[in-house]
């Protein structure tokens, strides 16, 4: 449902995305539900992942470098048998053999030397710009790229299920991690594969899973004050001194 522009909007939506929809799109969407044109959002989810993708409204949209230095939370799958491209399951999978079959210690192991302040490289399919040119269009052009390591923080990450050779497991980490070279940098810890087969972004600071509006409920409210955060209430939200490390789960195997 299209609602007449609405300038003087101003606050946050957090936004439940569905897979199988960009970042961009699904802004887009929500634009013509809210009205508010000048809008962005805090964070982009690859289409193939769901979950918390925080959308900011006009004056609103001054607070996203805030959101996106908030601690996140991820709920992870993926394979160790195969690999890809991308290293997720949006491109052709790769069989991968292996000579060992890592137990459940071992993968517990491996993932736990991930924690702390580690080197990161990021994946060649990815929106890094090299030269002003997203370094996923150079792949795609098949340009050989090399793309810098770089420091990332990663809070925990623990084990939910693992039963080879798929891998279910949780993280908490800081701005620009990619989930992807965690699992390809495990795969090579392990000497096995790496391959994410899907991401729901669960938390982004203070902004939540469980309190995040569907596309469906967004067109069923009865107007923009059920779903939207005002401005005053995101600006204490965001206060720096109110920025918590998520707790870690506690979780029986």
């Amino acid at each position: 449902m299209s609602r007449q522009p609405t300038s003087f909007l101003d606050g946050i939506i957090t936004f439940d995305k569905p897979t199988g929809i960009t970042s961009a799109k699904a802004l887009y969407k929500v634009r013509a539900i809210s009205g508010q044109r000048k809008s962005g959002h805090a964070g982009t989810l690859d289409p193939g992942a769901s979950g918390v993708l925080v959308l900011c409204l006009g004056k609103a949209t001054k607070l996203v470098e805030s959101i996106m230095d908030q601690p996140k939370v991820y709920r992870c799958t993926a394979r160790l048998d195969v690999t890809s491209h991308s290293h997720d399951s949006d491109s052709a999978l790769v069989p991968y053999e292996v000579s060992h079959q890592p137990s459940a210690d071992e993968v517990a192991t491996a993932l736990l030397s991930f924690e702390g302040e580690i080197e990161q490289t990021p994946p060649i399919i990815s929106a890094i710009k090299i030269d002003g040119v997203p370094a996923y269009k150079r792949a795609a052009r098949g340009q050989e790229l090399k793309l810098k390591s770089r420091k990332v923080r990663i809070y925990w990450l623990i084990v939910h299920k693992y039963e080879w050779p798929c891998l279910d497991f949780e993280m908490a980490c800081g701005r620009g991690t990619y989930v992807r070279s965690v699992i390809r940098d495990l795969g090579e810890k392990l000497g096995s594969g790496g391959c994410l087969t899907s991401l729901v972004r669960r938390q982004v600071g203070p902004f939540r899973l469980e309190n995040s509006w569907s596309l469906e409920r967004l067109e069923q409210a009865a107007g923009t004050s059920e779903y939207v955060t005002t401005l005053e209430r995101s600006r204490e939200l965001l206060a720096p001194d109110l920025i918590e490390i998520p707790q870690r789960p506690v979780v029986a195997l």
